[in-house]
């Protein structure tokens, strides 16, 4: 059964709303409050971009980011390592030292 999306664009911002609420309220930084609004706007939007897509052909330039893995938190900290600075000095000596150089007068 297809949501008619008027219908589904009316619970998506009565989610977006709520979702604010929660977080402008929010009574600590794991406040299950906003979990929940989180939860609820996810599925407002998906049922949203079905809609649409169902009815309309059409879609939103928006997408629902994967679940984070804490192994993704370890890339992030890989690339905190890399000094892409010294990096970028060494590429341009090498191409410094490869250029030909003027010839010199007598």
């Amino acid at each position: 059964m297809t949501v008619e999306p008027r219908a589904a664009l009316d619970r998506l911002i009565a989610a977006l709303e709520a979702h604010h609420h929660a977080v402008a309220t929010r009574r600590s930084d794991d406040d299950p409050a906003v979990d929940d609004a989180y939860d609820v706007l996810a599925d407002a939007y998906e049922v949203y971009e079905e809609s649409l897509a169902t009815v309309f052909g059409e879609v939103t330039p928006f997408y629902l980011a994967d679940e984070v893995d804490d192994d993704d938190d370890d890339d992030d900290e890989d690339l905190e390592d890399i000094d892409f600075d010294d990096d970028l000095d060494e590429a341009g000596e090498s191409v410094e030292e490869d250029e030909p150089q003027p010839a010199q007068q007598r």
